[in-house]
């Protein structure tokens, strides 16, 4: 079964902790000091928030899967939505492991579509990333978003992003 996803950027985690927890009547189901994710079914939707340098606001949105059965199913229909598929492969984003694609929507909204394969104890790196629009980004700040797919991204073992 799919579950939808919704990255919001946030100023203060801590604060969008608790508005949020309210909002859904849940505690979050991992909690960093940049980063908290919520799994909830009712509604069905993996929401995220993180604080690495973006303008506060909505980040992506996204379809995550539940097994690689119904990540080819969604990638089959991402290439007939049109426009330009990023296919990012396996790599270590926002906590988890994954294997993702991205595509940008008609009116420029970034979509990722996935499967988490496991956790990670690092926020991730960017790497295998390649290029792809990331909403809300503060040019003074491209090298801390590691979610979303880099425009320009540093070549082949080079990091991408997160330098500290």
């Amino acid at each position: 079964m799919k579950r939808m996803h919704v990255h919001v950027a946030v100023k203060d985690i801590p604060r969008s902790v608790g508005f949020y927890s309210a909002l859904f009547g849940a505690e979050p189901t991992v909690v960093k000091s940049d980063y908290a994710k919520w799994m909830l079914d009712d509604p069905r939707v993996n929401f995220a928030i993180s604080s690495r340098g973006r303008e506060p606001g909505l980040d992506h949105l996204g379809i995550q899967v539940e097994s690689a059965e119904e990540l080819g199913e969604v990638y089959g229909r991402l290439r007939k939505a049109g426009g330009e598929v990023i296919e990012q492969g396996q790599t270590v984003c926002c906590y988890a492991k994954s294997e993702k694609s991205w595509i940008d929507d008609p009116a420029g909204i970034a979509w990722e579509t996935f499967h988490t394969t496991g956790e990670s104890i690092v926020y991730g790196d960017g790497t295998g990333e390649r290029t792809a629009r990331v909403a809300h980004e503060k040019q003074e700040d491209k090298q801390s978003a590691c979610c979303a797919p880099q425009p320009n991204a540093a070549p082949p073992g080079a990091s991408a992003c997160c330098s500290s």
